[in-house]
């Protein structure tokens, strides 16, 4: 996949969960603007700080047989909420940015499976 599909897909997926979880406030987005902000700094970061991330917790990511890639997958979140200020796009807890990661990863396998079909 692209990185520009990457992009507007996050866009896309950031879109739907906010809209998903608006009655709850774990998840916030202030505009579709910030939506395509969030999608691009996230996929920057996937780029620039996850492989290192990757490295260093190597370890325990072998220890918990990869499982540990969901908690780097939040923090990625969490950056990303950090760099565009929780006022724009934010989560109301750690935990809340665990479960996005954890939906935004289903739904990523999911489309990245159907696009190597066509």
């Amino acid at each position: 996949m692209t990185f520009w599909k990457k992009v507007l897909i996050d866009t896309v997926l950031f879109i739907a969960l906010a809209g998903l979880f608006v009655g709850t406030g774990m998840f916030y987005i202030g505009s579709a603007w910030m939506a395509l902000l969030a999608a691009f700094i996230l996929a920057i970061l996937n780029v620039a700080v996850k492989p290192i991330l990757v490295i260093l917790s190597l370890p325990i990511n072998i220890l918990t047989l990869g499982l540990f890639s969901i908690v780097i997958n939040g923090l990625m979140l969490e950056l990303t909420s950090h760099l565009i200020g929780s006022y724009n796009f934010g989560f109301s807890s750690f935990w809340s940015a665990m479960l996005i990661a954890i939906i935004m990863s289903v739904c990523n396998t999911i489309i990245s499976s159907h696009q190597d079909n066509y």
